[in-house]
């Protein structure tokens, strides 16, 4: 069986302190239900439940909806704002790739046209420089045979002239005596002409 010591039986006096806890001790303490599952005090509770909720809701419906409608409707707003100017700028910057686009077609464009008619006037420019130095050479080369020409029909004046030295040269060497300059020069035309 089992004895309770003697402290533990011990009630203390209305005012004096529990020993185990500290706290004071009230003579109605321990007497009653729980106040919550009280059942007489169910209407009052019901009322202030009542009462409550109605704050609650009211408070709901009125700040608090309010506030994260208008915070939800912002950030609504702001996306469809920003997706709008996202939807512009990429407009936008699809018309300036598309003008980029042409204009970099036009571009190889006229430097096509640019390049052709440099290499158009080059060739112009080769072509008219090559018939001039054609037409100087041609010049030269006339001049040059007129030159020689010159020359030629100098050198066969002054054949006769050598032929005729020199005959009389080697008429002397071999008889020992001198010719006259009439007769070698008609021996000389004679034997060119039968020659020719």
């Amino acid at each position: 069986m089992f004895v309770t010591p003697a402290f533990a039986e011990e009630t203390p006096a209305e005012g004096q302190l529990h020993t185990e806890t500290g706290v004071a001790q009230d003579a109605g303490h321990g007497g009653g239900v729980f106040p919550p599952f009280d059942f007489s005090t169910y209407p009052s509770q019901l009322l202030w439940l009542v009462i409550t909720f109605g704050v609650f809701y009211r408070l709901m419906q009125k700040v608090i909806v309010p506030r994260v409608g208008g915070i939800l409707e912002n950030r609504h707003d702001r996306i469809a704002q920003d997706l709008d100017e996202a939807a512009r700028l990429k407009s936008e910057a699809d018309a300036a790739i598309e003008t980029y686009e042409r204009e970099l077609t036009a571009a190889k464009a006229k430097a096509g046209q640019i390049a052709s008619a440099a290499r158009d006037a080059s060739k112009a420019k080769a072509d008219a420089e090559r018939a001039a130095i054609e037409a100087e050479l041609s010049a030269k080369i006339a001049a040059a045979e007129s030159r020689i020409a010159d020359i030629k029909a100098r050198a066969f004046a002054e054949v006769d002239t050598i032929a005729i030295d020199t005959v009389g040269t080697i008429v002397e060497e071999l008889i020992g005596a001198k010719s006259t300059a009439a007769d070698i020069k008609a021996a000389v035309s004679g034997i060119a002409k039968q020659g020719a």
